[in-house]
């Protein structure tokens, strides 16, 4: 990864760099395969016991094996909960894609030998899909990070026959080695792919796990660490899975001097008829990330239906309904050249007439002056052609990317990491792309990873709620001393978003309760500790 200024979150590379690094461990640090398969079978042996098996003891277990150590690790795993006493070996039975031929000492070939020992059942598949109804989880170790094309032959019939006897209630619990069988970085949708309950990700973890179109297969993403030196994993990665705990540990706190303007000044140009909403959602999410003031200037015909509704937001009528300001005349009361701001926020429900270009562009100066310029909705449009100065920040859902760069949708999602780094770069800007899986990718290549996987958030308004939190961490990185970092803000305002949006629990939120969490969320982590009840 090109400048991993990273926020120490978990790890993800590449399929392909992984390999490199399992070479390297081998030749390098001593760690050869059978070390490596024996470690992550019994962590993940560890990782399931602790999630699943707990007091039950009384569990089936049917294991796809194919021909890889993707398969070794899971017949590791399965020696390791025989020998703890979690499961008995009469309860077990060994799918094998293949007969081993010949005296080959491979990880796979002893852990096949280890298990046969131990009195569990070994077959080779032949289309035995019947069976894998009848018992209680089925462990997916057919392939790994050694495949590099679609699945075939037994593997194909074995991923088939799980899927086909998957229920999320009732039936079978499926749970893949490393990532869902099928998986790969040059995975599309269509190509089979095994549909888990879970995955034990093993550290690296790979980033083909969570590509928006593939997330849903890998289920319940569980943690495998303590395999690799730290050294080894930070070499290879190519972007890392944040977290808000990681996020919010690199954003500074608030003294305990602090006035407003310390905690920074964020003005939102936002609105327009039918889209008010967006306006007072944005001001919402700045205000609930610590803005010290939010100044939101609205159309004047707007001013008495978002004035009343946005309490403690210094609203300002200014500019014209879109469209019908004649060149020339723009009001400058309240002009860029004219604040002292922190952070501005343009976009939400905001329209894209030729006044909002020309007011667009006159924020430009400010961004090239070091002020962050945070462009939402409607401003990423306007945005299509301009090259930035490394202090923007766009937010975009797949349909605005897809129009921002004329790709498909389906491509984007498919594989978003190269297309988000090619235009942060070309662009100079950093993109926080906005889906079930979010993506924050910075100009100098770093990318982070949030996994949401929350359909509550799925709703108009979160996005404006987002673009507000991003602009208030923005404001009190550049007004506290600290360099401002895109990158570092987007990461914490969207893992921030997530956060909230878990807080809530399994009901349908308005975007203004998850604001209102996010406040909460916010203040417990930046307000000064004296304060915290």
């Amino acid at each position: 990864m090109t400048n991993m200024r990273c926020l120490t979150g978990t790890m993800l590379a590449y399929t392909e760099r992984a390999r490199s690094m399992d070479t390297e461990a081998s030749e390098q640090w001593g760690l050869d395969p059978f070390a490596l398969v024996e470690a992550a079978g019994r962590v993940c042996a560890e990782v399931f016991i602790h999630t699943f098996l707990k007091n039950r003891k009384d569990l089936t277990f049917a294991i796809l094996a194919g021909n890889g150590n993707n398969a070794a690790d899971a017949l590791v795993m399965l020696r390791a909960l025989v020998l703890s006493g979690y499961v008995q070996p009469s309860s077990c039975m060994v799918y094998i894609s293949r007969e081993q031929t010949g005296n080959s000492r491979t990880p796979l070939s002893l852990s096949l030998l280890s298990v046969k020992k131990l009195g569990i059942p070994i077959t080779v598949w032949n289309e035995n899909g019947a069976a894998l109804a009848n018992t209680n989880i089925i462990i997916d170790g057919i392939a790994g990070t050694g495949l590099n094309g679609p699945l075939h032959g037994a593997a194909l019939s074995m991923t088939e026959s799980a899927n086909n006897v998957r229920h999320d209630h009732g039936g079978p619990l499926v749970v893949s080695i490393d990532i869902p069988s099928g998986n790969f970085d040059g995975w599309q949708p269509g190509m089979p792919i095994i549909t888990a309950h879970a995955t034990l990700a093993i550290e690296p973890q790979k980033l083909c796990l969570y590509s928006p179109l593939s997330r849903p297969h890998a289920g319940t993403v569980l943690p495998v660490g303590s395999i690799f030196p730290p050294e080894l994993i930070q070499k290879y990665s190519d972007a890392e899975l944040v977290t808000w705990g990681h996020a919010a540990a690199r954003i500074p706190c608030i003294p305990v001097t602090a006035h407003k303007y310390e905690r920074g000044l964020v003005e939102i140009r936002a609105g327009s008829a039918g889209a008010t909403g967006a306006a007072r959602l944005a001001a919402m999410g700045a205000q609930a990330a610590g803005a010290g003031l939010v100044r939101l200037i609205v159309d004047p015909s707007l001013y008495g239906v978002i004035a009343p509704a946005c309490t403690g937001v210094m609203v300002v009528p200014g500019g014209a309904p879109c469209g019908s300001v004649p060149k020339g005349t723009e009001e400058n009361r309240f002009s860029p050249s004219a604040l002292q701001n922190a952070a501005v926020l343009l976009g939400p429900g905001w329209g894209r007439g030729e006044d909002r270009e020309r007011l667009f562009a006159a924020y430009l100066p400010g961004e090239k002056n070091g002020i962050p310029l945070i462009l939402d909705a409607d401003a990423i449009t306007l945005a299509k052609s301009h090259v930035f100065n490394g202090n923007a920040i766009l937010t975009p859902h797949p349909g605005e990317f897809a129009a921002y760069t004329g790709l498909s949708k389906e491509s984007i999602l498919t594989d978003p990491v190269p297309v988000l780094l090619r235009y942060a770069s070309e662009k100079k800007v950093t993109i926080l792309f906005k889906s079930h899986v979010l993506y924050a990718v910075s100009p100098d290549g770093r990318v982070g990873v949030i996994d949401g996987m929350n359909p509550m958030l799925g709703a108009g308004g979160m996005g404006d709620v987002l673009a507000g939190l991003c602009a208030a961490i923005a404001a009190r990185m550049a007004r506290q001393g600290d360099t401002f970092d895109g990158y570092t803000c987007v990461c914490a305002a969207a893992s921030l978003l997530i956060q909230a949006g878990q807080s809530t629990g399994s009901r349908f939120s308005d975007p203004a309760e998850i604001a209102q969490a996010a406040a909460a969320i916010a203040g417990a982590a930046w307000l000064p500790k004296e304060y915290h009840e």
